[in-house]
């Protein structure tokens, strides 16, 4: 259960910019312009994704270098 409200965490602070873009149709209901691309590109994602990637292999190896002191 942990690891998922983790998950979820990490997924709701990565799509906040997503989220935070200004919608871009008109007020009269046409549909917005093609071609209006994010400079973002999903970048923030993939930043986000291997953030958390580094983070639990440094994580995971932290807990190893610990169990192999102790077992010493």
């Amino acid at each position: 259960m942990k690891k998922f409200i983790r998950i979820l965490f990490i997924l709701m602070i990565a799509s906040m910019p997503v989220l935070a873009q200004e919608e871009l149709g008109s007020e009269s209901g046409e549909p917005p312009a093609m071609g209006d691309v994010p400079v973002d590109g999903g970048l923030s994602l993939l930043i986000a994704a291997g953030a958390a990637f580094g983070s639990r292999r440094l994580l995971r190896g932290a807990r190893e270098n610990k169990e192999s002191k102790s077992g010493d």
